[in-house]
């Protein structure tokens, strides 16, 4: 696998973003421009990480897309596509967002994330993004939550079948499914359930840990790799199973560049004792 995460400094020229890249050790990062990036710098640093043979995985659209308000749900609709076409021109295979929230906060959870007008919203709107671009190379995808569509792998496969366009494929969040104690305490055999149905659709991948505490009724945290309770060892060697030796897998949610060294160092020591690559 291709392992690594986000990058966490502050760069201006394609030339500090080497320099910032190269001091992380990363295979694999999500994209460090976006489609509102001047064109010029953004072709430098995209160029300038493919030079360091680091892979850039994915492209974040990260905005509701369902949101209630017309005016920042047609900003959101925009910035996808836009994001979309970012992905499609520098031959990035992964555009990844989430479904989109029914309510205030663009993430959130709310009841009407589960009715039947909001599963159709959400066909319709993926399919609206993919149509207007027409990617050829680039996939269009969501990331699982733990509180809206999908959030388990057999609700993903039925949206892929719904959703009916060769370039919607699959984002994996395992850690964002683990959303009850059932699925925590058998977070190993619910991991393997997702990379078995989900792999051949799957195009890059987040990495975090999980932490159920003892408290009622259930409080499940997503963690730093190392800071839960997930066996990492039996994580990669699902990963390293079900997906391609080059599949690109990412770290993310930490605040400082010492924070991801040091998940980074935890994961590929347990990766290298167990025999898988991760370069």
């Amino acid at each position: 696998m291709k392992l690594g995460g986000s990058v966490v400094g502050s760069w201006k020229t394609s030339e500090d973003w080497a320099k910032l890249l190269q001091s992380t050790g990363f295979a694999a990062i999500p994209c460090p421009v976006d489609s509102n990036t001047d064109k010029v710098l953004a072709k430098e640093v995209i160029t300038a990480t493919r030079e360091m043979g680091v892979v850039i995985a994915e492209v974040g659209v990260w905005r509701n897309v369902l949101a209630k308000d017309k005016a920042e749900r047609a900003a959101a609709l925009e910035y996808a596509k836009a994001q979309l076409t970012l992905a499609e021109e520098y031959g990035i295979p992964c555009c990844v967002n989430i479904a989109g929230a029914q309510g205030a906060r663009w993430d959130g959870a709310y009841k009407e994330n589960y009715t039947q007008e909001t599963y159709e919203l959400i066909i319709h709107t993926v399919r609206d993004i993919i149509d207007s671009v027409q990617p050829k190379t680039a996939f269009y995808t969501l990331e699982p939550m733990p509180w809206m569509l999908p959030d388990g792998p057999d609700e993903y496969l039925q949206m892929i079948a719904d959703i009916d366009r060769a370039q919607f494929a699959a984002h994996m969040d395992f850690v964002n499914m683990i959303n009850s104690p059932r699925r925590f305490l058998y977070a190993q055999e619910f991991i393997e359930e997702c990379l078995q149905k989900l792999a051949p659709h799957i195009k890059s991948t987040h990495l975090k840990d999980s932490l159920m505490k003892p408290d009622f009724t259930t409080v499940i945290h997503e963690t730093a790799p190392g800071l839960g309770q997930l066996d990492f060892a039996l994580v990669l060697a699902s990963i390293h199973r079900h997906l391609p030796a080059d599949a690109p897998v990412l770290l993310e949610h930490m605040d400082t560049f010492e924070e991801y060294d040091k998940a980074f160092q935890h994961v590929r020591a347990i990766a290298e004792a167990a025999g898988i690559p991760t370069a």
